[in-house]
């Protein structure tokens, strides 16, 4: 379960924090939308995963927003956000699940 919280949370970073920044035209709110999510996230993912994982899959969050803009100028902004947030949305669900215990 935790898993799906922890994707959703990231892909409502990707996507609303986007959202807010184009529809108010204030970044620093969709900054602080992406900022706030991908804090939750990652505290999920470390109790989930571990904090080698969770750093990883945090430095990814944050990698796949900078990919979004030079994506952007080939396939068009909305393009690019669904894009990235859907590769994510996979890294997360692949690697934010439960480490095996030894």
């Amino acid at each position: 379960m935790s898993r799906i919280i922890s994707t959703g949370l990231a892909k409502t970073g990707l996507l609303l924090g986007y959202k807010v920044a184009r529809d108010t035209g204030n970044r620093q709110a969709g900054g602080a939308i992406l900022a706030a999510c991908g804090l939750a996230a990652f505290t999920v993912w470390k109790n989930d995963a571990g904090s080698s994982r969770a750093a990883a899959l945090t430095v990814t969050y944050f990698a796949a927003f900078g990919a979004s803009h030079p994506l952007a100028k080939k396939i068009g902004a909305w393009p690019a956000v669904f894009t990235v947030t859907g590769a994510m949305a996979l890294a997360s669900m692949v690697l934010g699940g439960r480490r095996k215990e030894s």
